[in-house]
């Protein structure tokens, strides 16, 4: 049996009648039944029951029907895909981001992806609450910590790059007040505090949850100190000013401990929380411009490109004169 054959058997189940399914075939109905008489004759298997008013497949056609779905579906999907392969990646991508890692990472990324498929249209919103990606058109959004979603099975969700915020101060913050040597030193420090989305009803942000790189144990460690805001930048500048104690992704100040601008404090300890993730809503059929530009992040940031700007931290006694 070919491909016709598979159409012809479905064609017939789907209509009833022979001439039906020829119609719909674009064949004359002779043909039909001259082809239908040639398969059943091939298999030694009778596939439809013929009255005067109706075909009806037996329960060996009712298999074969079934069968025939299934691999016409399969050549359809072929076909799509290597249709989609000659053809050139070309079209808008609406994606979101949040502020920092879209300016610093994304945005570059992004050039670098548009160079390579000119015909492809990016539009990029940077902001620091989540739209309704559904709703308001984006395909997707690059996004740090955990989103909140809604109704998981409706949305697909790809880990692009593991990532830490880490404890640093500034040089000459640590030269004034000596150096936290365990958590509980923490206590005693000016720590500097980002307030997340405005610091709603619930959120508490007077607790670091922080884990040994050698242990899974999450700590609890409560902090305090006279500055805080909602603006990451604001607290960065503040700890680079000598004020304090920050935790910060590891991404946005990596430069700055290249620089020994920044220093990193208790370098055992981190706050595994920051992935960057793809979002995007759950759809059947993703378009190909849209999966190339995932799997291009996935390969730009796997690695950790920030590592490689950052300093490891220098031992106890070694922390130069600024």
């Amino acid at each position: 049996m070919d491909r016709p054959d598979l159409e012809l058997v479905q064609a017939i189940r789907q209509h009833g009648t022979l001439a039906a399914a020829a119609r719909s075939l674009g064949m004359a109905a002779p043909a039909a039944t001259k082809r239908l008489a040639a398969m059943e004759a091939q298999l030694g298997l009778r596939l439809f029951q013929r009255t005067t008013r109706r075909v009806s497949p037996t329960a060996e056609g009712e298999a074969v029907c079934q069968r025939a779905t299934e691999l016409l579906l399969g050549f359809e999907a072929l076909e799509s895909e290597l249709r989609e392969r000659r053809a050139e990646a070309a079209g808008p991508i609406r994606l979101a981001a949040t502020f920092g890692f879209g300016r610093l990472w994304l945005g570059p990324a992004l050039a670098d992806f548009q160079a390579r498929h000119p015909a492809v249209d990016i539009q990029l919103l940077l902001t620091e609450q989540l739209p309704d990606l559904a709703v308001d058109g984006f395909d997707g959004a690059i996004w740090l910590w955990n989103a909140p979603i809604q109704r998981a099975s409706e949305w697909v969700s790809r880990r692009l790059a593991p990532n830490q915020r880490v404890l640093v101060a500034a040089p000459a913050y640590l030269q004034a007040h000596g150096e936290p040597r365990s958590l509980t030193d923490l206590a005693a420090h000016a720590c500097l505090v980002v307030r997340e989305n405005g610091g709603g009803p619930g959120q508490r942000f007077d607790h670091w949850r922080l884990q040994h790189r050698d242990d899974t144990t999450v700590q609890h460690t409560p902090v305090r100190g006279p500055l805080s805001s909602n603006s990451g930048e604001m607290v960065r500048d503040w700890c680079l000013a000598g004020h304090g104690i920050m935790l910060r992704s590891l991404w946005d100040i990596a430069p700055l401990l290249a620089s020994g601008d920044l220093m990193r404090v208790l370098p055992a300890y981190a706050m595994p929380d920051a992935d960057i993730h793809w979002l995007a809503p759950y759809r059947a059929q993703v378009p190909r411009r849209i999966r190339l530009l995932v799997d291009f992040l996935a390969d730009r940031f796997k690695d950790e490109p920030w590592r490689r700007l950052s300093a490891p931290a220098a031992p106890p006694g070694s922390r130069r004169k600024r």
